[in-house]
């Protein structure tokens, strides 16, 4: 006998009843379907897509291309290997594959994208056992890897290629000409999008208006953006006191790098965050404190990649501190 809660189950073994639990995430609204919140992601990443292929133009929409037929392609293999429903309908595979490619340097070679979108559906998903059963982040498991593999490729040097005519693409990250040069890029610029970077991270405008419309719809938790956001004009402003000003500080950590677009879309998996509101605020905190350590104690520029892995670990910690109390329980 099957329950009315989707993801609850409930059998008859002898005399006892059994109850069987889903993987997360847990959705009890039919409404709320799989497919139906991963179109809603893809919705709010057309403006950040808009600005990557108004910046980088068709080697924006060649890196998302590879990731994204490559995610869906990989996807169905292993499904079918596996000897599994069809599940390229939910989206969630083309929606790795979107992030994958606004998270990758469009001057990488074809093959990186590739390696890295294997890795994210292969290892990063399939091998924990599919949809809402995976630990860590796909896109993130896949970038790490190609991270790790294709260093040179993938490093502050894999963001500049003076051979393409492309003014952004010839210039260095705005966090790399900080670290490394010294460096300030104006605010403005770093707001709208005029700077180089992954295609996914340029601009704070689209990132703002992407994640505000996926928390309108209810298909992000706004508790994580606001903790990442909230920990990062703590501690930017406090690095500021010694710098550049406080204001110029937080505007910077901010507006720079892929702070909002992983606040926004990466950080807000429902798989991989936790469930209760008050654990959301302090995984999206955590990670806020991970990339400003990373930001300014390491030699990489960029820490929202690490600091989202290192809080998915942390999640069913997470979850069991932050239990909600139950009705009529003290």
């Amino acid at each position: 006998m099957i329950s009315s809660l989707p993801f609850l189950n409930k059998t008859m073994k002898g005399n006892n009843v059994v109850l069987e639990v889903a993987p997360s995430p847990h959705i009890a609204d039919a409404s709320f379907a799989t497919k139906k919140m991963m179109a809603d992601v893809i919705i709010g990443l057309l403006p950040v897509i808009a600005m990557a292929v108004y910046m980088f133009r068709l080697y924006a929409v060649k890196q998302m291309g590879i990731c994204l037929f490559t995610c869906l392609a990989v996807e169905a293999a292993f499904t079918r290997m596996r000897q599994r429903p069809f599940p390229l309908m939910d989206l969630s595979a083309a929606v790795t594959g979107l992030i994958l490619g606004l998270s990758l340097p469009v001057t990488a070679p074809w093959y990186v994208g590739v390696i890295a979108s294997v890795v994210a559906i292969g290892i990063g998903k399939v091998i924990f056992g599919g949809l809402g059963m995976n630990i860590f982040n796909p896109a993130m498991v896949g970038r790490a890897f190609v991270m790790i593999a294709f260093a040179g490729l993938m490093a502050a040097s894999g963001y500049v290629n003076p051979v393409i005519g492309i003014d952004a693409i010839t210039q260095a990250t705005p966090l790399t000409a900080f670290k490394q040069m010294g460096i300030s890029t104006p605010l403005s610029d770093l707001f709208f999008g005029l700077v180089n970077g992954s295609p996914g991270e340029i601009s704070a405008l689209a990132c703002l208006i992407g994640g505000l419309y996926l928390c309108i719809r209810k298909v992000a938790s706004w508790e994580i953006p606001a903790g990442v956001i909230a920990m990062v004009v703590i501690l930017a402003g406090l690095s500021g006191l010694s710098g550049q000003g406080v204001v110029w500080a937080v505007g910077y950590h901010l507006f720079s790098g892929a702070l909002l677009f992983g606040a926004f879309f990466i950080a807000t998996d429902p798989v991989t965050s936790p469930m209760a509101p008050v654990g959301k605020f302090i995984f999206g905190a955590g990670i806020g404190f991970f990339i400003m350590v990373l930001r300014l104690f390491s030699g990489y520029p960029e820490g929202v990649m690490f600091a989202v892995l290192l809080m998915n670990a942390v999640t069913p910690l997470i979850n069991r501190w932050t239990i909600p109390t139950v009705m009529g329980e003290k």
